[in-house]
């Protein structure tokens, strides 16, 4: 057991200056104060650092992503350190345009990998394209029989999508909803929007006319362009979560965005960033020639959080709902996203000036003083002269 003291709980509702019990990987008292001792329990003063639930990126390329300059234009996987370097201790595995050399199945086997190395992560079925790529041949069945799926990816209004129809997304609908009540994981049709001047028609379509229910329907890179953005603030105050991505494509800067949509009536509960982070990305020259290749990063949800705060004057509590109940809520991840009795023991912890200094996921410390303490299996040198050779 940890019993973690001084520090300000951000959860992400404020709840003032708490002390935190954790064991089993759960949280297991929250307190004022907790005086508690001996032998199996470690006691850590945190001095008045800022406590929140661990970060949750709904949309990362864990596998990575690319090759829209050749194949050595591929991203390689991702690894534990640098997910646990921004605080990310949840977060969901997709595949982007390429059904074929990245594959689900590498996919599951990663996730699997990052549970085993100590976070957790989840998947989307499906990439870009119809029909849908499965693991088990269709989409219910994903659903319902593979633990680590929890919704399907598909892409419209762009140019490598396949140009779904309403009939075609609501089949698909149909299976994640069913999949998801039959699983109880709550299941949801994951959009990836293209910069065609179409936009979220097709979604309004589907939640106006057909009546689907709009929680199953879960947008992303909203804010590609400023005409997306005004039909992606409709989506949210019919109800609907929308997904600002941090990297990539956009109008304005993601965090403008956010106090773009306030304003205009939106309510923060209905939005999240998540990041695209570890796509394929390249720079070019002045002839439009690519000069080098560059990994997406993964770290601007959190620095978009802190300019909520900085710059946006956001109180704290509302910018990290961003990162946290937002994202759990979207993906229906119930011990996630919050800190409250018997839910996850994931944490991120800050200094006065939002500076990550550790990060603790599933009870285990995995960054501490701003030094990531717990790396995946292959960020360690090989011992050749002990392991044995795998043929």
């Amino acid at each position: 057991m940890k019993l973690i003291r001084n520090v300000q709980v951000y959860a992400p509702n404020k709840l003032g200056k708490k002390d935190l019990l954790t064991g089993g990987g759960k949280i297991l008292a929250i307190a004022d104060s907790l005086s508690l001792q001996g032998p199996e329990i470690e006691v850590v003063d945190m001095k008045g650092r800022i406590a929140t639930p661990g970060l949750i990126d709904q949309h990362i390329h864990l596998i990575g992503a690319g090759g829209k300059h050749g194949f050595n234009s591929l991203t390689p996987e991702i690894t534990l350190s640098e997910l646990i370097a921004c605080g990310s201790t949840t977060v969901m595995g997709l595949l982007g345009t390429d059904g074929i050399t990245k594959s689900l199945r590498t996919l599951y086997a990663k996730t699997k990998a990052l549970d085993r190395e100590g976070i957790t992560a989840y998947m989307l079925t499906g990439f870009f394209g119809l029909p849908p790529i499965t693991l088990t041949g269709s989409v219910l069945e994903d659903m319902i029989l593979v633990d680590k799926v929890i919704g399907c990816k598909v892409a419209i209004s762009d140019p490598r999508s396949s140009y779904p129809t309403a009939k075609e997304l609501l089949n698909i609908l149909k299976d994640v909803h069913v999949g998801g009540l039959t699983s109880g994981k709550g299941g949801i049709l994951h959009v990836h929007l293209g910069s065609l001047d179409t936009n979220m028609s097709l979604l309004l379509e589907l939640v106006e006319t057909y009546k689907f229910p709009i929680k199953n329907i879960s947008p992303t890179h909203v804010g590609r362009t400023a005409s997306l953005f005004d039909e992606a603030i409709k989506f949210a105050k019919l109800g609907g979560m929308i997904d600002i991505t941090t990297g990539g494509t956009k109008f304005s800067e993601p965090y403008e965005q956010v106090l773009y949509a306030l304003s205009k009536g939106a309510s923060i509960d209905n939005m999240t960033f998540s990041s695209d982070g570890n796509a394929g990305m390249a720079r070019m020259n002045k002839d439009g020639e690519v000069v080098e290749f560059y990994k997406a990063p993964v770290d601007l949800n959190y620095k978009q959080v802190v300019k909520l705060i900085k710059k946006g004057r956001l109180p704290v509590s509302d910018a990290f709902k961003m990162v946290t109940s937002g994202p759990a809520k979207n993906l229906s991840l119930t011990n996630k996203g919050i800190i409250d009795l018997n839910k996850d023991a994931d944490l991120c912890f800050f200094d006065n000036d939002f500076n990550l200094t550790d990060v603790m996921a599933m009870g285990n410390w995995m960054m501490k003083d701003g030094t990531v303490t717990k790396i995946g299996s292959f960020e360690t040198s090989l011992q050749d002269d002990e392991d044995d050779d795998d043929e």
